[in-house]
């Protein structure tokens, strides 16, 4: 199977099911995930977390939802976020990185988005996400932009995020 076909397949999956997945990956490699969150508020880590066992491969969850704790705790620039703003490619790399830096993972998940219903702009609407994963084959990002309402930007963002790093996670066992 292809990226584009296996995304497909990954999109008709909830967002349960992919951690099934990704866990199982992660297990077999010996590895740890870590997520850093802004604009889902640790929604990633919990629903890692609602699997039963998570504690063999989700190592720690990182909930940096002001521009201060993206700085304290994944030591994110301040500088970066004044020049490109917390809903960014920049940033959301740095997350991802800092993630990785901070913790015992060898992989990590990142998001940062405007989740709504205020605080978007004419350049970062509500529903615009930032997404980005560190695997030991490096950094990756992707913008996207969700339609619905807060929760739904929200729910999207996780699915999003946790079927582009099974994507990542498989395309890594491929090499």
């Amino acid at each position: 199977m292809n990226a584009v076909t296996n995304l497909l397949l990954y999109k008709e999956l909830s967002a349960h099911d992919l951690c099934g997945l990704i866990a199982n990956i992660l297990i077999e490699k010996k590895w740890l995930l870590t997520s850093a969150e802004s604009c889902t508020g640790g929604l990633i880590a919990a629903t890692c977390t609602d699997l039963s066992g998570s504690s063999n491969w989700f190592e720690r969850g990182f909930v940096t939802y002001s521009n201060a704790a993206k700085t304290a705790l994944l030591g994110v620039d301040a500088a970066l976020i004044a020049q490109y703003g917390a809903v960014s490619e920049p940033v959301v790399r740095a997350m991802a990185s800092g993630a990785l830096a901070h913790s015992h993972a060898q992989v990590a998940v990142a998001v940062t988005g405007v989740a709504g219903p205020t605080g978007g702009s004419a350049d970062k609407p509500v529903g615009t996400v930032w997404l980005g994963w560190a695997t030991p084959a490096g950094v990756a990002s992707q913008h996207c932009l969700f339609a619905g309402d807060r929760a739904a930007v929200r729910a999207a963002t996780v699915h999003q995020a946790l079927a582009h790093l099974l994507q990542q996670l498989t395309k890594d066992a491929a090499c």
